[in-house]
């Protein structure tokens, strides 16, 4: 059940100190006593110490301490207690310049409350699903914001935040082992870390802006279990199709969407299911973001000249049956998963398209000859991520007449509908939303979308013929998850926008 607090003027009463060292959350003042949620309303000592400390009467209720914490950190901010001892400890005196921290080279020259704010910061985002941290230095605050199911969250942060910022940026800088000393230029790191027993790799980029420097922390648990392709969402028919290409011997499988949708951990399911012994399998990555048992995986290291296509080249000569190729960038990578693909290998990768014919024509425009598209490429699939309905809070409602007249829903077709929402609760942190599923529209090339390929079909062509094989749209497979109320309308045309 969620703590209200009726009056704000009382947090700055009982402090975030006070609140964290008794485990207590204040609720209002009624008849010139303060009343207080604890998870030991009997505590008499307690009561009579924070009545000595409050200058007032106090009445404590009972409160679970999964709540307590909960209000502290939405009413109070995300390690609020750790800032307001490092204000107090240097009311008189200077704060730690930003020369003066570059001159330190390690934790030393760091107060350990820093330490242990940033500590807070990152089990806080990995208990929440964040997927990102962001840390923005503005003129007169610091906005800290996670992302969660793909959407940006603001934390509650205590306003003193903003005279840490600086200090908050070098220990982070110190965990990934970057040069603390240097805040001119965008730097990249990792940090390894472990928090309740997983291992956790966080990817940190940070670049300076006008008023400090803004860190992004990626985070990726490297050891997160494969999904089915049944789990993320894919619909029988587009599992089927899928399936079947891999278990092909050679041709190249393309994944596209925009950047967050999902398509590398499509990938890995892929190679999950034709993971064994008889296979040699091999990905190069930028990053690795899971580690798969069997599996030889390399990471590209661009600053000493380890690229996709130099890594390709040496993969070729480890004698594979099965290539993962993070991304396509570039005509020299393409070219050779392509001829990879020729020469007996099975080769997946990703594409940054729109849609699943159009991964045709991005290929063309990289410079890779319509022929050589027609002999490798075997299957494309485009898609994207919607977050789903909280089970534990969905209902039933009224589609808003705004989001009908912006989806072109005809009447019949609204007729056959029953609409669903999230209503928000404690699972959901009172989103509505619970985690994503994939929408998705693959085809597989026949000799036909081969002959319009080779005469240079545009996209809008080589689509129409993609719908008459069988391929259903992202759309209309967003559709039919909001028609069996796995999400909702709004969601699908946040994620498709036309």
């Amino acid at each position: 059940m969620a703590i209200q607090v009726t009056d704000e003027h009382l947090l700055t009463v009982v402090t975030a100190r006070l609140a964290h060292h008794y485990g207590v959350m204040p609720l209002a003042v009624e008849d010139s006593c303060c009343q207080i949620a604890s998870p030991t309303p009997d505590d008499l000592v307690m009561r009579d110490e924070l009545s000595r400390l409050l200058g007032m009467p106090v009445a404590l209720s009972y409160a679970t301490e999964e709540d307590i914490e909960s209000a502290q950190k939405k009413w109070y901010g995300i390690g609020a207690d750790t800032m307001e001892q490092l204000s107090s400890s240097r009311e008189e005196a200077d704060f730690i310049s930003a020369g003066a921290v570059a001159e330190e080279v390690g934790d030393a020259g760091l107060p350990p409350s820093i330490i242990k704010f940033v500590n807070q910061l990152l089990t806080e985002a990995v208990h929440s699903r964040a997927t990102d941290i962001h840390i923005e230095p503005f003129a007169d605050r610091c906005r800290v914001r996670t992302r969660v199911d793909g959407i940006l969250y603001e934390l509650p942060a205590p306003a003193t935040l903003s005279q840490f910022q600086s200090e908050i940026v070098s220990r982070i800088k110190i965990m990934a082992g970057l040069n603390i000393a240097e805040t001119r230029l965008p730097q990249d790191g990792r940090i390894p870390i472990r928090i309740g027993g997983n291992e956790i790799d966080l990817r940190v980029s940070i670049v300076p802006i006008q008023h400090g420097e803004s860190v992004n922390i990626r985070i990726l648990q490297a050891r997160q279990s494969l999904l089915s392709l049944e789990a993320l969402g894919f619909s029988q028919k587009d599992r089927d199709l899928f399936e079947r290409q891999t278990l092909k011997t050679h041709g190249i499988v393309l994944v596209t969407g925009p950047t967050g949708s999902g398509k590398t951990t499509t990938l890995y399911a892929a190679l999950d299911r034709i993971n064994d012994a008889t296979r040699k399998i091999i990905t190069i990555e930028d990053p690795v973001e899971y580690e798969m048992e069997g599996i030889c995986q390399m990471q590209v290291k661009t600053h000493i000249g380890f690229t996709f296509s130099t890594g390709l080249r040496s993969i070729l000569r480890h004698d594979p049956d099965v290539i993962l190729v993070g991304e396509i960038r570039d005509l020299e990578t393409a070219e050779l998963a392509m001829r990879s693909a020729l020469t007996g290998h099975l080769v997946f990768s990703t594409l940054h398209t729109n849609d699943a014919p159009s991964s045709i024509t991005r290929l063309q425009d990289l410079g890779i000859d319509s022929y050589l598209i027609c002999s490798s490429v075997e299957c494309v699939i485009a898609q994207r991520l919607v977050r789903r309905i909280c089970p534990h809070c969905r209902e039933e409602q009224p589609i808003d007449s705004e989001l009908i007249g912006r989806s072109g829903l005809s009447e019949e077709t609204l007729s056959t509908f029953h609409f669903y929402k999230g209503a928000g609760c404690a699972e959901c942190r009172n989103a509505g939303y619970l985690g994503r599923q994939a929408i998705a529209e693959a085809f597989a090339m026949d000799e036909e979308m081969r002959r319009l390929i080779m005469d240079g079909a545009p996209a809008n062509i080589l689509r129409d013929r993609a719908v008459l094989q069988g391929m259903t749209g992202l759309w209309e497979d967003g559709l039919q998850k909001v028609s069996t109320g796995e999400t909702t309308l709004e969601e699908l045309l946040r994620v498709t926008q036309s």
